[in-house]
């Protein structure tokens, strides 16, 4: 974590390119009329956030926008979830990981501790989360996704999902500074526009803790 809050800073630089996804995914989203802007990544390791989260359409278009671009993620859910034998085991290898509501502190040290691990060996990990955690109204966004980046070190990406353009837009990186108010404004800058499947629904961009 920097000593002092810095600004948040654009990332530019697309330096890592992924080998191509699932064609059939790029079909079905076509078929939709949905596409997805994507034009690389920034460094092997990251966290991305999507934004709005305010109907269960958004799993299906987000599988699908992830299969198509072909790159694998791990995301956070409800530990009781992956309890259930099938989709518990769907879930994981989707990239799900388990996460006790009840201690979610200890999700982000883990997940720090993987990312700073994945960077000393180059290896390729990303964290994906809908910072909302509900497709309901909610009052702000859950904070594990701002600790995770700025303690890890990593880029954050911000994933617009908008159904009234059809849109999934992978284009925007910051590297956090540290200064809330000022990383939030930059995040809301670039996600703020885009319209959820229920747009009363999207939660306001500010941090809940």
């Amino acid at each position: 974590m920097p000593c002092a809050a810095e600004a948040p800073r654009a990332i530019s630089e697309r330096p890592v390119r992924l080998a191509g996804g699932s064609a059939l995914a790029r079909a079905l989203l076509r078929l939709a009329r949905w596409r997805v802007a994507f034009d690389g990544l920034p460094a092997r390791q990251g966290v991305v956030i999507v934004y709005p989260h305010t109907s269960n359409w958004d799993f299906v278009v987000g599988v699908l926008a992830k299969w198509s671009i072909g790159i694998p993620v791990h995301f956070w859910g409800k530990a009781s979830l992956f309890e259930v034998p099938l989709l518990g085991r769907w879930l994981r290898w989707l990239g799900g990981i388990p996460v006790d509501r009840s201690a979610p502190q200890g999700a982000v040290t883990a997940m720090v501790q993987r990312l700073r691990d994945a960077r000393l060996r180059d290896a390729f990990c990303w964290l994906a989360l809908a910072p909302e955690g509900t497709r309901r109204h909610a009052e702000g966004l859950r904070s594990g996704f701002y600790h995770v980046a700025l303690q890890a070190g990593v880029p954050l990406g911000l994933v617009g999902l908008d159904f009234a353009r059809r849109e999934v837009v992978v284009v925007d990186f910051l590297r956090l500074g540290g200064d809330r108010q000022a990383d939030l404004a930059a995040i809301a800058a670039r996600l703020g526009h885009h319209r959820g499947c229920r747009p009363e629904r999207a939660a306001p961009i500010r941090l809940l803790d």
